[in-house]
């Protein structure tokens, strides 16, 4: 990268007539100021540019502070208290960690973050983070996740956390009583807000949070121009893609509301982040050059005169020249060092320093550790419109830990000190504790009628209260009854369609609903036209920010391309991270807005899991609420798009999360109690899960709901009778349960036909639109019995249903074959599973279906195969069946194909 130098000098140009020029700008500034001053030198710009000169680019300015010493807001707090509360802090927050590691070898935890991270975080506590009250809707903070141990230590100190949690930090058992490692809702329901130690998730997930405050905003939900949405980075988490990837969504949407504090302590866990660089220059381009305000905070107070000193820019210049690791050397060195190294580069530079002592040259701070740069930055910030701001301050890591780790490659590292490293941190920081007690790593909290502890709760109150704190809202929603639904359900029946195309009319008709409609929020990644959803841009409108200021090419359609500041569907364009970041954000408004919202976020199924699996993770950690739906999905049901799109293993992935349930409907009724048991569930009674849903595309006569009060409570249970089909002479004497989901219930019907009318077998056919649930159900009474013996043994919902059938049992789906595999110790007989292993291809349904071998031909062989092995089928007579059947038996594995 350019990196940007004032050196008063130009080669060629007569120093002297440089001057002059330099004596024309300043009479500029002063005759019009420095904002007019700008347009100026961008039409000198653009007229060069017209004449053929070509300017460099660069986004960089100088490798110093960019609010000028002359331009920093005076410090409105008692820096003398501040630094003491600050001190007492950092001290419990090292205590924690030693005494943790100490008790228990290997337990871990991070010091030097926030040792880096204090000032940052403590100007941010005393001077801006301000928590949800009656008349503001709250600030939203991302914490950086490696800086737990200092937020534990400022709620000890506040008297939020007990000595006892602090004593239990990373010893969570039995729950409640102990501190989680890093930001974990799930676990810290009452404390944490947003999980952020998956790195690069925070950022992201910022970003869009802004953007849904706007949204809430602007559709009149509720008033959020007050709140702000703080980000606290690592520099080393700025490689993670997620982190910059969604930085122009920012811009875009003018996100002043908005405000990422990386942390530049130039160091990640092996060693510098840019060795041979310049962490801050390279972020500085990238954030300029995606339309944010820049801040940077390189330099202390200490240099203020220094740089005043430098007329000729030699001090600038050097600042610029030297890199990173260069930089993480001095840390580690002595003034001496320093004085030789950096300004014994340059004469006139030995000469600017001559007057300093070795040990203030040593003492001389970078930008982050000084409270009033930092608090002139913060400031600047929150008082900045238009565009979201980046905030760059140069730290040290490991600040303060002297030999144990500061400015040292092992920093991320370090868990543990010595007696006499304890010793030297606790008199640096002017703790009050006894030398013959520091061995002990004792916990401080001053009295509370101590100065710093008047002051600390006068500030926290004076900006509405505690954070981190996560308080859920009180409100029940009352959603739609199964009852209501029953238009929908009945005026599906009997038509074709897809289950795709049937949740697009059930959304429209939820949106509708005079209690939920307006809390609903529709997630499309550019996709709407595929799902068949394009009714819904008239109908509510999709979100623009600044309404829509051009006329689509469909305007003179129905269903035109309708955008409007109040829109209600969010379309994300092709960016899953970013749409499911959205869905978090909508998802946990409940706890973190104090209002339910309900987000429907539909994509392509094979971009969900597979491609943002962690940002799921994420979004059960937040105690997200709402539903997830796979369209498309299916690995022969999507058909034609090949490999890269057709799905089969997302409902295996969703078993991973323990709060998120997975449903594989077949028809539109299956879809609608799914979708109303789970409103009720997470709106009117409150719990903290969400949902995952597989829709496809293939369109068939969607069948009415089946009679019998037992059917709804199967669809949510996992597994219902669908159809039995009897014979007059069977030719077994056992009789086969057939499983089939989604759409493949319908190629076992067709084999429910086929074994009657060509075999004379009876049969019956079972919906399973989760077996997931069936699995969880299993298990759980597996191990309540285990756990229980002398109690009434329970049954699972498997074992009551299937009490007395022997089978066998045959499962065909679109998935692979794991998922179905899952039940199979709930089975009571032969269970034979098929699926959808191995890479899909582009072919017609049907040939693909008789390809992964699920297709009724197949799950009539599985059926006659199963009854061979329980010796009711004749086994010499499977191989004509299998050619009747016209199945290939030497035709490729589908697993290895």
């Amino acid at each position: 990268m350019a990196e940007q130098t004032v050196t008063g000098a130009v080669p060629g140009v007569d120093p002297a007539e440089l001057e002059e020029w330099f004596e024309s700008l300043d009479d500029l500034i002063i005759r019009y100021g420095k904002e007019r001053v700008k347009n100026v030198l961008a039409v000198l710009q653009e007229r060069a540019y017209r004449q053929g000169v070509t300017m460099p680019f660069t986004a960089n300015t100088p490798y110093i502070n960019t609010i000028p010493l002359e331009a920093q807001t005076p410090f409105p707090g008692n820096r003398e208290i501040e630094r003491r509360i600050k001190s007492i802090i950092r001290w419990n927050a090292m205590a924690m960690v030693v005494r943790a590691n100490k008790d228990h070898d290997g337990i871990g935890g991070h010091i030097s973050t926030y040792a880096s991270a204090a000032t940052l975080c403590e100007i941010g506590f005393n001077h801006f983070f301000h928590s949800r009250t009656e008349d503001h809707s709250g600030d939203v903070v991302y914490f950086q996740g490696h800086a737990s141990p200092g937020v534990y230590a400022r709620a000890f100190v506040e008297g939020r956390l007990t000595e006892e949690n602090l004593e239990h930090f990373r010893q969570e058992l039995p729950r409640g009583g102990g501190l989680s490692s890093y930001p974990h809702p799930w676990l810290m329901p009452n404390f944490w807000q947003f999980p952020t130690v998956s790195m690069g998730l925070g950022p992201i997930m910022s970003i869009y949070h802004a953007r849904f405050l706007r949204y809430l905003h602007n559709r009149g939900i509720m008033d959020t121009s007050k709140s702000k949405v703080w980000c606290f980075v690592g520099d080393g988490e700025t490689d993670e893609p997620e982190t910059l990837g969604a930085i122009t969504l920012a811009s875009r949407e003018h996100l002043d509301n908005l405000i990422f504090v990386i942390n530049c302590n130039l160091q990640r866990l092996d060693g510098p982040v840019r060795g041979n660089g310049k962490i801050i220059q390279e972020l500085e381009a990238a954030f300029r050059g995606a339309g944010w305000n820049c801040i940077k905070v390189v330099w202390g107070s200490d240099w203020d005169h220094l740089l005043a000193e430098d007329d000729d820019g030699h001090l600038v210049k050097r600042m610029g020249e030297v890199v990173d690791g260069q930089y993480q050397k001095y840390v580690v060195e002595s003034g001496s060092y320093i004085r030789e190294h950096f300004f014994g580069e340059n004469p006139e530079l030995s000469k600017m320093a001559e007057h300093l002592s070795d040990d203030q040259i040593k003492r001389m701070n970078r930008g982050g550790h000084d409270p009033e740069k930092v608090y002139a930055a913060y400031n600047a910030a929150v008082n900045h419109t238009d565009s979201p701001t980046v905030i760059l301050a140069k730290t040290i890591k490991g600040y303060g830990l002297g030999e144990a780790g500061e400015g040292r490659n092992v920093a991320h590292n370090v868990k543990k000190a010595n007696e006499d490293e304890l010793r030297d941190f606790r008199s640096r920081f002017g703790i009050p504790i006894r030398d013959e007690d520091v061995k002990n790593t004792p916990f401080y909290r001053p009295e509370d009628s101590s100065p710093e502890m008047e002051y600390l709760q006068k500030r926290r109150e004076e900006l509405g209260g505690y954070l981190p704190q996560r308080t859920p809202t009180e409100e029940r929603m009352e959603t739609p009854t199964l009852e209501s639904l029953d238009r929908f359900m009945t005026s599906m029946a009997g038509k074709t369609g897809s289950t795709t195309g049937a949740f697009g009319i059930l959304l429209g008709n939820l949106l509708r609903d005079k209690v939920i409609g307006k809390r609903i929020v529709p997630i499309i990644p550019d996709e709407a036209r595929t799902f068949g959803m394009e009714g819904l841009f008239k109908q509510c409108g999709i979100y623009a920010s600044q309404g829509q200021l051009y006329e689509p090419v469909d305007r003179d359609q129905l269903m035109y391309y309708k955008e409007a500041k109040d829109g209600q569907i969010l379309e994300e364009g092709i960016n899953e991270a970013g749409a499911i970041s959205s869905f978090i954000a909508a998802g946990t408004a409940y706890a973190n807005q104090g209002v339910n919202m309900i987000p429907f976020y539909i994509y392509y199924s094979m971009f969900g899991f597979q491609r943002v699996g962690d940002l799921v993770w994420a979004a059960a950690d937040s105690r997200t609420k709402g539903f997830l739906l796979g369209g498309t999905s299916g690995r022969t049901t999507l058909n034609g798009e090949g490999l890269q799109h057709q799905d089969g293993h997302s409902h295996l992935m969703a078993t991973t999360v323990p709060t998120l349930h997975a449903y594989d409907p077949a028809y539109a009724y299956e879809l609608a109690v799914i979708i109303q048991e789970g409103l009720r569930r997470m709106y009117q009674e409150g719990e903290e899960i969400f949902y995952y849903l597989s829709v496809y595309n293939e369109n068939y006569e969607m069948e009415p709901m089946p009679e019998g009060d037992d059917v709804a409570d199967g669809i949510i249970k996992g597994l219902y009778k669908f159809r039995s089909q009897d014979v007059e002479k069977p030719s077994v004497a056992m009789r086969p349960q057939l499983f089939g989901s989604g759409p493949i219930l319908r190629e076992v019907l067709r084999a429910q036909e086929i074994l009657a009318e060509k075999y004379g077998i009876a049969t019956d056919v079972w919906s399973v639109t989760s077996y997931t649930q069936l699995a969880r159900d299993l298990k759980d009474v597996e191990r309540f019995n285990r756990l229980n013996p002398e109690s009434d043994q329970q049954k699972s919902y498997l074992e009551t249903i299937f009490d007395g059938v022997a089978g066998p049992f045959i499962a065909s789906s679109d998935n692979i074959k794991l998922v179905a595999d899952q039940i199979r110790e709930g089975i009571p007989g032969y269970y034979c599973v098929l699926g959808t292993d191995g890479f899909g291809r582009s072919e017609t349904r049907e040939s693909l279906r008789r390809h992964f071998e699920i297709d009724a031909e197949n799950v009539v062989v599985a059926t006659l195969h199963s009854l061979a092995e329980e010796g009711q089928f004749d086994k010499k007579q499977l191989a004509t069946a299998v050619n009747e059947l016209g199945i290939d038996p030497e035709k490729i594995n589908p697993r290895t194909a």
